[in-house]
């Protein structure tokens, strides 16, 4: 009897529970556009697509710093991991990149970015890069 209520109770009761929306993680896209000027999406990068990468290096940058105009010296993954910065486009737009979060730096050629550190912590970080013609791991917030 116990198995008849257990079956009844699963039938009619429980519901089938489809795999949980993981978080992703944040990601702006900078790229060069038909004007030759820098500009930035905002969205995440999937769990989907797994990217060869040609190197990968680290670096670290004193709290306060900036960078004036330039583009990217490749395209690369740029990983957020300690610090905050403020990115600013050559029309002016802004955007925020925070601990834990991807820039995806694809403007190797036209006017470029800039950036500048924001709040006390240094911005430590890793360089991905891979192929021109490896498949970008970006999807645009709709």
């Amino acid at each position: 009897m116990e198995n008849w209520i257990a079956a009844y109770w699963h039938t009619n009761f429980m519901m089938e529970v489809e795999e949980p929306i993981l978080n992703m993680i944040k990601a702006y896209i900078l790229y060069t556009g038909a004007d030759g000027h820098s500009h930035f999406k905002e969205g995440f990068v999937t769990n989907d697509l797994i990217t060869d990468v040609r190197h990968l290096h680290f670096k670290e940058t004193a709290a306060k710093a900036s960078y004036d105009w330039h583009t990217a010296p490749r395209t690369q993954y740029v990983i957020t991991l300690k610090g905050s910065l403020e990115f600013t486009t050559s029309l002016g737009k802004t955007f925020i990149l925070q601990t834990g979060e991807v820039l995806i730096a694809t403007d190797t050629t036209g006017k470029g970015h800039k950036w500048k550190l924001i709040g006390t912590d240094p911005w430590l970080r890793a360089y991905v890069a891979f192929e021109e013609n490896e498949p970008i791991n970006f999807q645009e917030h709709l």
